[in-house]
């Protein structure tokens, strides 16, 4: 399942950078995960980098976008092209 982004969010930015499929970006008033990119960092990492970034553990898995990981191994590999 995508991430999503929670109103605990600070807006500090610590999660943009790690986004290997820059699904982060700026909202108002906090950042935004659009989860059609969103991987979970499957294939890219061992673990979803913004929720082992963030501070205040404001980005968490989003139960309205649930996916397996077939699904988003499939989808990493059509963003990775």
């Amino acid at each position: 399942m995508a991430y999503h982004i929670t109103e605990d969010c600070i807006a500090c930015g610590a999660c943009v950078d790690g986004c290997p499929t820059q699904a982060i970006s700026p909202g108002d008033p906090y950042y935004v995960i659009d989860p059609e990119k969103c991987v979970e960092c499957v294939t890219f990492y061992d673990e979803s980098q913004c929720a082992s970034v963030c501070p205040v553990g404001a980005c968490q898995p989003d139960p309205d976008h649930k996916e397996s990981k077939e699904e988003l191994e499939a989808k990493a590999k059509r963003i990775k092209g």
